[in-house]
């Protein structure tokens, strides 16, 4: 497994100032599939694991469809706005509207105001875990096939954030998630 920071886009992102700071965000929704292609289950609460997972997530026990890819995927995050976007077809890229659950996008973590875009490389807190950003979350067209749905294009640069698990713990929605200025937590 490739570390966070020792991915080249997070090796360059955490020696560079700047990125959006002013923000704070909430953990909505927490996903996890006991192994590739299962159907996500919705958690009331996750326990966390630094260097592993989530515990009972296929990426947890190595067992996803990425997991022999040698970046880190302990924990993967999405934005509620983007999966708002697609259902206003913001922008057109599909046929019309599209509406995808928090259940169907295949990301661990759902978050409502959190520019993870700007995280890559970055540290940040979901409740009491701390997580460090790692490469961005392309769309594939295994979420296609999975979906039945034109997804591809307009999910393509806010699919989301692969992320690692520095600090683990227990995380629950309705969280706060913010940014850490790298002091030790």
């Amino acid at each position: 497994m490739v570390d966070a920071f020792a991915h080249p886009a997070g090796s360059v992102a955490v020696e560079v100032p700047g990125g959006a700071m002013a923000w704070s965000g909430t953990l909505l929704h927490i996903h996890i599939a006991p192994a590739a292609s299962y159907e996500m289950e919705e958690l009331r609460e996750a326990t966390c694991v630094a260097g592993r997972g989530i515990v009972g997530d296929r990426y947890f026990f190595g067992t996803g469809t990425y997991s022999p890819k040698p970046d880190v995927r302990e924990v993967t995050l999405i934005e509620q706005e983007a999966l708002d976007a697609l259902v206003r077809n913001d922008p057109p890229l599909q046929g019309g509207p599209i509406q995808l659950l928090p259940v169907d996008h295949r990301r661990n973590l759902t978050v409502r105001g959190v520019p993870l875009n700007h995280l890559v490389g970055r540290r940040f807190r979901v409740g009491e875990v701390i997580l460090r950003g790692g490469r961005l979350n392309f769309p594939c067209k295994y979420l296609e096939e999975l979906l039945g749905s034109p997804v591809f294009l307009p999910l393509y640069n806010r699919s989301g954030l692969n992320c690692s698990i520095e600090r683990g713990g227990v995380i629950r929605p309705g969280d706060p998630i913010s940014l850490l200025d790298g002091t030790a937590d």
